[in-house]
């Protein structure tokens, strides 16, 4: 396996791949054709050396993550909407602020589903047990209570059958760049034997930050001398604090993961694993071709296969593939010469 930097995420009957600054979002609509947005976007860390060094760039990768997926999610929904369209400078005015809303609205709630419950469960726990608040079993009940309603969140919502298309567009992903990765041509065929499951995947990142996460918070210090209410609000505010932390140590573990594959990673990607069970689908072949039309607008796979494996794939006759910086300008990602 060769790492080719390749990412990506599902979105409402799409899916959305990105290579270095650019990416692109492929959705199948309803006429059955496949429609293609290819852009770019410059990371910060470009402007700002220092915010791209190691255990500092995991908490600004996902913010940026964040702010891509959303766009995303935004232009795949647009082709499912059954309002009347907006006038060109109203929509654009309005998928801003939602999109801002969306944002706010999702990372309040995960910092209460996964932060503020969970926290608060174990300091029942550890009265009830006469156990120290703010102690280190304290630290392990409450990662038990982030994983368990981690788990149990991605299972309720699996029962959805729009989000059960969307797990299987996120296999279709997977899968395209395992293809790849793996040296075989990036065909259907080849994309439906290759394995639905990826240590790069956002699911594996999110396992990792509420393992690391037990970790970290086993050396907070006790708070003491203030009111029940303050010293619960100031232990959470510090693991608040302390997310970015925990954010830059799960990135650089899981890109250790996406370039070694020796026993002692592959063990310790097994949990992100088990979690891919629930949150990828394996697809059909028109979801794979979706998945296909985006790593070909932002990947010269078949150059990719050369350089790696020395496997030599033909381009189309009459066809080249496009400079980095250029726009993609047909499905099969390629320019006329």
């Amino acid at each position: 396996m060769k790492n080719s930097g390749i990412g990506g995420q599902a979105v409402i009957e799409g899916v959305m791949m990105k290579n270095k600054s650019k990416y692109a979002t492929s959705v199948r609509i309803q006429d059955n054709s496949i429609q293609c947005e290819v852009k770019e976007y410059h990371s910060i860390t470009e402007k700002h050396k220092w915010l791209g060094l190691p255990f500092i760039r995991g908490g600004v990768n996902l913010v940026e993550s964040m702010i891509i997926g959303t766009k995303t999610l935004s232009y795949s929904a647009n082709f499912f909407e059954e309002e009347e369209p907006k006038k060109e400078d109203e929509k654009g005015f309005m998928s801003g602020w939602v999109m801002a809303l969306t944002m706010l609205f999702s990372f309040g709630l995960a910092l209460f589903l996964f932060m503020f419950l969970p926290q608060f469960l174990s300091e029942l726990i550890c009265k009830a047990l006469d156990l120290p608040i703010g102690g280190k079993a304290g630290a392990v009940i409450e990662g038990f209570f982030k994983i368990f309603i981690f788990v149990l969140y991605i299972f309720l919502i699996t029962l959805m059958d729009d989000i059960k298309r969307t797990f299987m567009y996120h296999g279709a992903e997977h899968k395209s760049i395992n293809c790849v990765e793996h040296g075989l041509p990036l065909t259907v065929e080849n994309v439906k034997k290759s394995s639905r499951f990826h240590k790069r995947c956002g699911t594996s990142f999110i396992i990792f930050v509420l393992l690391i996460a037990i970790i970290v918070h086993m050396f907070i210090p006790k708070i003491t001398g203030f009111g029940k209410l303050i010293n619960f609000l100031l232990r959470f505010g510090i693991r608040i604090l302390l997310l970015p932390v925990i954010a830059g140590i799960s990135y650089e573990f899981l890109r250790i993961a996406g370039r070694n594959d020796n026993g002692f990673i592959n063990f310790m990607s097994k949990p992100g694993f088990w979690m891919q069970k629930l949150t990828t689908r394996e697809p059909t072949d028109d979801m794979i071709e979706v998945a296909i039309n985006s790593v070909e607008k932002v990947f010269d796979w078949r150059k990719f296969l050369k350089e790696n494996f020395d496997v030599e794939v033909e381009y189309p006759e009459g066809w080249e593939n496009p400079e980095p910086e250029g726009e993609a300008c047909t499905t099969s990602g390629l320019c006329p010469k």
